[in-house]
């Protein structure tokens, strides 16, 4: 197994092309291998895609503006990449890791990602963004720490861990793969894993998940990397404290538990305060027709006896439990006076003072197309093209690959679909409104590549513009993913200030797959460095931009 990663201090100003290395910022150099190997997350032996021989994969440790080298070795038996879920990518959607913005990394080759944590502190993960590789593995943490001299608003833990949790399907990703091309559903998910394993209740051979020491306090860094299911997670006899969210400090609320809904990340801060024991770290399904749970051992050092069989009871289901979640949501707040990634305080920024310039309505929708199933967003079912469309935009030949706008910022009449790149211009930073309406049985989320977003309402029923006047335009969270209850609506903010091709996706794979998703092209006329990197030098050329001369570099 090879896994190296340096620490090197930049004396010079160095320019990767796509990724400048500013004097001062240290480099954190990564070598990756993928490879297939057998895991059991729910103790059935499948073929799993690991990284360095690892599930989950190794996490990317780093801190506030840190430059990123991940070396990729793919040695799968298919095309692959891995996108960074919310990390910006500043300038730089060439590193992005879509389908839309690069082309994949062939089997038997190498593609080296660069890129800076620009600005940015929190928790996220990366995953596999092709085919339906996120099924079978190929997922990891990214922490991204505060620098030193920005201080954090809660006393420093005395350790911190990363839990990746979600549901999960025993049959592999390509036997998944094939249920959906051949136009059907791939069902529900078979259970659900806590950093790659499943134990139940009195199971006497589960292994601790982390260690605790009595008296002191710890951040545990809490994915939902599944596939298709929210979940909802509690520890027996502690209260958690809710720190942070996807690069926001928040309001620091005490929690029973908390629902985390797919693509969604946050940080708890937990106080073993407890008889030293074991207690059981709980994870159950929330809003399914047939619920699913796990159970995970948190051990006191030194501690005597086992896990009470008794567990901490979930949430309400059903109509109640939709207003449980959604009452949860509303009592996440940005913290004003905390700092986030740069010394001013988060409350700085007054994003409900902004003059909205462009509100986009989004409904998603499950339909047929030929007799098989396809999910579009406004009569418009997404498919990727051979060509990235980053790439044919940048060499000019749009035309020749996508459309632009067959999505029309509203809803139109009629249950028509085309399959088809489903590309919308977006006006660099013009300051937008995005409305996701749900007129469906099942919750929905939807994460933005590029930006983050302040979450200012969810409601049930249907968006008009009278309900603007409740939203919170005060200290909504900025955060990437968004959660959109049945028969329900959401509102975000966010300014296009980061030019390139950026991904506006579901979060179920099963949806995002078969169309539901889009791309935003965010373009600066000034074509100028100052906005949006060149080309990279070793960027992978495919489609029909690979035999073309290269458009001359931004300046």
């Amino acid at each position: 197994m090879v896994f190296n990663t340096k620490m090197i201090f930049a004396v010079l100003f160095l320019c990767f092309s796509a990724t400048c290395v500013i004097a001062g910022d240290p480099t954190l150099e990564h070598e990756w291998k993928i490879t297939y190997g057998t895991i059991a997350p729910l103790g059935v032996p499948q073929q799993g895609i690991l990284i360095n021989g690892q599930f989950p994969g190794p996490v990317i440790n780093c801190t506030s503006n840190n430059n990123i080298i991940v070396n990729v070795f793919n040695q799968l038996d298919e095309p692959i990449l891995l996108t960074w879920a919310g990390v910006q990518q500043r300038k730089n959607s060439w590193q992005d890791g879509t389908p839309g913005a690069m082309c994949p990394i062939l089997p038997g080759k190498n593609y080296t990602y660069r890129f800076q944590v620009k600005d940015q502190i929190g928790t996220y993960f990366y995953f596999p963004s092709t085919a339906l590789h996120r099924a079978s593995g190929g997922i990891g943490m990214i922490k991204i720490h505060n620098r030193n001299l920005i201080p954090i608003p809660f006393d420093k833990p005395a350790d911190e861990y990363a839990v990746l949790l979600g549901d999960w399907y025993n049959k592999g990703h390509k036997s998944l793969k094939n249920i959906l091309d051949s136009g059907r559903s791939i069902g529900r998910p078979d259970g659900i894993q806590i950093n790659g394993q499943s134990n139940k209740v009195g199971d006497a051979n589960a292994k601790p998940l982390f260690t605790f020491e009595a008296g002191k306090t710890y951040r545990l860094r809490v994915c939902n990397v599944g596939l298709r299911l929210s979940v909802n997670f509690r520890i027996q006899g502690h209260t958690m404290k809710v720190v942070e969210m996807e690069g926001s400090h928040t309001v620091q609320n005490v929690y029973d538990s908390l629902d985390l809904h797919v693509g969604q990340c946050m940080s708890v801060l937990v106080t073993a305060d407890q008889t030293p024991k074991d207690y059981y770290f709980v994870a159950s399904s929330r809003f399914a027709q047939h619920p699913h749970s796990t159970v995970a051992v948190i051990r006191y050092a030194n501690g005597n006896g086992p896990a009470s069989p008794e567990l901490p009871p979930p949430p309400p289901e059903n109509t109640k439990g939709i207003a449980w979640s959604i009452s949860q949501f509303r009592s996440f707040r940005w913290n004003l006076t905390s700092n986030a990634a740069r010394p001013n305080p988060q409350g700085s920024y007054k994003y409900g003072k902004i003059n909205i310039t462009r509100t986009i309505k989004l409904v998603n929708t499950r339909s047929s197309v030929n007799g098989k199933l396809r999910f579009g967003i406004n009569g418009v079912s997404h498919v990727d093209a051979e060509t990235p469309l980053k790439l044919a935009e940048y060499y000019g030949v749009a035309d020749k690959v996508f459309t632009y706008n067959l999505m029309k910022d509203e809803p139109q009449e009629g249950d028509k679909v085309e399959v088809a790149p489903n590309v919308v211009n977006g006006t660099y930073r013009n300051f937008v409104e995005i409305i996701f309406e749900n007129h469906e049985k099942t919750i929905q989320t939807w994460h933005l590549d590029g930006f983050s977003f302040f979450a200012v309402a969810i409601e049930p029923g249907r968006w008009s513009p009278e309900k603007r006047k409740n939203y919170n335009l005060l200290d909504a969270v900025s955060r990437n993913t968004i959660q959109v209850y049945p028969n329900s609506w959401a509102a975000v903010m966010t300014t296009l200030d980061n030019a390139g091709m950026w991904n506006l996706r579901s979060e179920m794979r099963e949806r995002a797959y078969l169309g539901q998703q889009l791309y935003l092209s965010v373009v600066s006329e000034a074509h100028s460095l100052r906005d949006e990197y060149s080309l990279p030098e070793t960027q992978q050329l495919c489609g029909i931009v690979e035999s073309l001369p290269k458009p001359a570099p931004y300046t």
